[in-house]
């Protein structure tokens, strides 16, 4: 593919069969992957089961939106950067329309004691309830990665500061690398059309951003700059996908006054309604915030971290992979974000919409349908809105 020349019939190809996936594609990153496994592994043989994992196993590691991460990486294997950037079109754009146009209708309404937003709110417990049951039973398998589990729950919530996740997350990386030792990755190296140059500026490029923006903030006084600084961190710095990312934002958005809490939930909410990935849920939240503008500004701005890691790691990954003391690193930190879920769900999920017996019933009633009923989210998000315009109207 390095010396493949990338014709507008391939684009053309990506961006379809991407944008059908983005329409289609529902049930969170985990079932994006089996969708992306499907289509471009075993119908069309774009990559092999090997490079594949590899891909997987890259975007796992990685900071961002996992799924969105691979869907690049495969655009990539396709059609070089511009078949990367067509593929993360194809796929996010959408969840990005549908999720605009909701903040636009939310934004127009006094949703403060709307039933069917408090149906999207209880939503969101039961989805985030699920999603921290089946990450600590992947991630948190002994007494040392519980143990880290615990710690970084409580610093979370007893120390909820701007930088706290960041540091967390650093720390269970250091700890990690020094306590665990699994096995490195075995088999013939996956070969990416990348060079190493490239993927070190843009590796370079990520790191400044991320001490830039904040500085930048502090001195220039705009509503454009802080987003986007705001967006950029949040996704320059969530391990585990999409449910992780709400941390993140609310303390980032609510207690500043960009929103309230009501609003902030009705989006999460509602973004599980939609296919594609959950960070789009940026999209939703810079309408909200800042219209149009803001919405497109914040979606680039979060989800630019994941273009710049996936471009820069690309050409080390073989290199990488083969180290025993970096899988360590990531044990630890995938410990530390299930203590990170942990906290979110509790504060400010589960403590801003279950106040009495009706709601915890009716949260454990849509558990239920997710994690045995095995129901699609957006059968959910249906149960969720009805149910709290009825349970509103008792």
């Amino acid at each position: 593919m390095t010396t493949q020349r990338v014709t507008l019939k391939t684009l053309l190809e990506i961006l379809i069969v991407s944008t059908r996936l983005g329409l289609t594609s529902f049930g969170g990153p985990v079932a994006h992957l089996g969708y992306f496994h499907e289509e471009y592994v075993r119908r069309r043989k774009w990559m092999d089961e090997k490079a594949y994992a590899d891909l997987v196993a890259l975007c796992q590691f990685l900071p961002g939106p996992a799924s969105s991460q691979v869907g690049i990486g495969i655009g990539i294997v396709r059609g070089g950067v511009l078949g990367g950037i067509t593929s993360f079109i194809g796929f996010t754009t959408p969840s990005v329309i549908a999720l605009i146009l909701f903040a636009l209708f939310v934004s127009g309404l006094d949703v403060t004691d709307a039933g069917w937003l408090y149906g999207l709110k209880v939503v969101a417990v039961a989805i985030v309830a699920h999603a921290v049951m089946g990450m600590a039973g992947k991630l948190t398998t002994n007494t040392k990665t519980r143990t880290i589990a615990f710690f970084a729950l409580a610093a979370v919530l007893l120390w909820q500061t701007t930088y706290s996740q960041v540091l967390v997350i650093l720390i269970a990386g250091l700890v990690g690398y020094r306590l665990f030792k699994p096995e490195s990755s075995t088999g013939q190296s996956t070969a990416f059309p990348l060079s190493k140059r490239l993927g070190a500026t843009l590796l370079s490029i990520f790191g400044a951003l991320l001490i830039v923006l904040p500085l930048l903030r502090e001195t220039v006084e705009l509503q454009a700059v802080a987003l986007f600084d705001s967006f950029y961190r949040a996704g320059a710095l969530v391990f585990g996908g999409g449910h992780v990312v709400l941390p993140l934002l609310e303390r980032e958005l609510v207690p500043a006054g960009f929103l309230s809490e009501e609003a902030f939930l009705a989006g999460y909410g509602a973004a599980q309604a939609v296919p594609g990935p959950l960070f789009t849920f940026a999209s939703y939240l810079g309408t909200v915030i800042a219209g149009v503008p803001g919405g497109l500004l914040a979606t680039f701005a979060i989800f630019l971290p994941a273009f710049l890691l996936i471009l820069g790691a690309l050409p080390f990954w073989n290199a990488l992979r083969h180290h025993p003391k970096v899988a360590g690193a990531l044990v630890g930190v995938n410990a530390a974000v299930v203590g990170i879920l942990v906290a979110a769900f509790y504060q400010p999920i589960f403590t801003s919409t279950i106040h009495d017996a009706v709601d915890f019933v009716f949260a454990a009633f849509l558990f239920v349908m997710i994690a045995y009923w095995k129901l699609p989210p957006w059968v959910l998000v249906l149960v969720g809105v009805v149910g709290g315009m009825i349970i509103g109207t008792l």
